[in-house]
């Protein structure tokens, strides 16, 4: 049996509570190198770099996620507003919401995503 690794409770709180990191604080959130961005608890592969884009958001946005089955979404009417939360697929943890106001040629989504919940691979 894997352990399961060892979070912040920032990490906590954003899987298990759907909080939310501070804008522009995430440690990937000018990340501009090459490769996978994984989920911290389980390592699943959820967006890569090719689909990163600068939304001035203040947290990581991608276009779309690694694969349709890296992520799932689900509604989301907290705080009085209608959203669609995106959740790891494997472990089920908060990762934050995709909207859609993402690059048109891209399809059209931004898929704002909590850098703490990331960990990133350069690709060899």
């Amino acid at each position: 049996m894997v352990a399961e690794p060892t979070l912040s409770d920032l990490q906590k709180n954003v899987l298990d509570h759907a909080a939310t990191e501070p804008p522009f604080t995430g440690k990937l959130i000018d990340n501009k190198g090459d490769g996978m961005y994984h989920c911290v608890r389980c390592g699943s592969v959820l967006f890569s770099s090719q689909t990163k884009f600068d939304s001035g958001s203040g947290w990581p946005s991608f276009s779309t996620s690694n694969t349709p089955d890296s992520v799932t979404l689900h509604e989301d009417d907290s705080l009085g507003v209608h959203r669609t939360e995106v959740r790891c697929a494997k472990c089920n943890g908060h990762l934050g919401h995709v909207f859609d106001d993402g690059p048109s040629q891209q399809g059209g989504k931004r898929y704002c995503i909590n850098s703490c919940v990331l960990d990133f691979n350069h690709s060899k």
